[in-house]
């Protein structure tokens, strides 16, 4: 009986059943929020389907290759040539040309405009200049440097009663933070205006500032009329998800795997296809953030009195959350370095044991995106080049908060891979 349906399944029928199926999942994803049992405040949350459509994931795929070939031309003239090699100039400091090509890849998915955060970098080690317009590069310049310091003064707002927040000079970050505010809220203002100054019958960017912009709106494909619980996002949630999406044997297996998949072609680009054959990178990368997750915490706050653990606690309490604590109690010898742990076949962490992405229905709306750009970005990096840190034994230099680690420099070596 069942065959029989199966071989009268065509392709309407399968459209029909995938619509069916997302419908559900948008249906049960909302009666989950309504019922929750500890409901917590913050804006309404939308599901994220359209910001994890593919069109959205075919521009993030685009960027990637755009922007890995323009931190490909940077490495190449300043530590690629064939004489910096021969005479061991070859060195850099790769969490900070990282922290620049966060930003820019970042801003760019969020955004869709550029930033030139690692041009203005290549700048400041070259005597070749790059051909942008000035006035932008110092905009890049000033917003990644505000980021930083208000990324890295997220714990000030926790801990420093508002008084000393204000007031004291060595503990004031409201300059920052106001810059920071201003900026998105021109982002904003701006992208709304060509929204409105776009004619209906034309598409939109696909990036995440318009999908925010237009959801639950007539420029939403999927608007229905349903009150306030659908309302549109104000500027103030847009800019907050936008905040939060800027602050989110080994390499033998690794390369054989990259090898697989790219068959020494190192300038192919990458495809939507080769995520799902990149296990291996995206093991790593998991393994990685596992052992030593990027937060030390996040906090969630009880606006209404609950019991927990047995305890009960008062309204307006809010909960500290140890990432670390949590994966170390959870996980079967939690730090040795073991990818292969998520290679067995149907595995899946202990509900709740892995936070990289905080958890539950507030957790980090770009998880998946950052995942992919992690693995794509891995195997780009290892396909093309050979990478060899200065000192196997040096311990990496980090500083942190209460909430976020930084690497202040990872100090390697880099020559083409043969």
């Amino acid at each position: 009986m069942i065959f029989k349906i199966l071989e009268n399944f065509g392709i309407y029928d399968c459209v029909l059943f995938l619509t069916a199926m997302l419908m559900t999942y948008v249906a049960y994803y909302y009666y989950k929020y309504f019922t929750r049992v500890n409901p917590l405040p913050g804006p309404f949350p939308f599901p994220f389907v359209a910001i994890l459509s593919p069109k959205f994931t075919n521009e993030a795929i685009e960027q990637t290759n755009e922007l890995f070939n323009e931190l490909g031309s940077y490495l190449g003239k300043l530590f690629l040539k064939e004489e910096i090699i021969k005479e061991n100039k070859n060195k850099l400091d790769f969490s900070e040309w990282f922290h620049h090509y966060t930003i820019d890849i970042v801003i760019m998915l969020l955004t869709g405009k550029r930033s030139y955060s690692m041009a203005a970098y290549f700048d400041t080690l070259s005597d070749e200049k790059i051909d942008y317009p000035s006035a932008r590069v110092e905009d890049s310049v000033k917003l990644f440097r505000a980021f930083r310091k208000s990324v890295m003064g997220y714990s000030t707002f926790l801990v420093v009663p508002p008084f000393i927040r204000h007031y004291v000079p060595f503990f004031n970050t409201l300059q920052t933070l106001d810059f920071v505010k201003q900026t998105l809220n021109a982002m904003i203002k701006n992208r709304r205006q060509e929204i409105e100054n776009t004619p209906l019958n034309e598409p939109l960017q696909h990036d995440m500032l318009t999908l925010m912009i237009i959801k639950n709106t007539l420029r939403d494909n999927n608007y229905i009329e349903t009150g306030e619980a659908m309302r549109s996002m104000t500027d103030a949630e847009i800019r907050a998800n936008m905040q939060d999406g800027i602050i989110s044997g080994t390499i033998k297996k690794l390369l054989g795997e990259i090898d697989s998949i790219f068959q020494g072609d190192k300038m192919r680009p990458i495809t939507k296809d080769n995520f799902y054959s990149l296990n291996y990178c995206e093991a790593i990368i998991k393994e990685a953030a596992c052992i030593f997750p990027v937060t030390h915490s996040f906090t969630r706050y009880m606006d209404k009195p609950s019991e927990i653990a047995e305890y009960h606690w008062p309204a307006d309490i809010l909960f500290l959350i140890n990432i670390k604590a949590i994966h170390n109690n959870y996980w079967e010898e939690p730090n040795k370095f073991n990818p292969d742990r998520w290679m067995v076949e149907n595995f899946e962490p202990n509900k709740n044991s892995f936070l990289v992405f905080c958890g539950r229905l507030r957790q980090c709306p770009g998880r998946k995106l950052s995942i992919i750009g992690l693995v794509y970005l891995t195997a780009l990096i290892f396909r093309k080049y050979e990478i060899d840190l200065i000192d196997m034994n040096a311990p990496i230099e980090v500083t942190s908060n209460i909430s976020l680690v930084k690497c202040l420099n990872l100090l390697a070596e880099i020559r083409p891979r043969n």
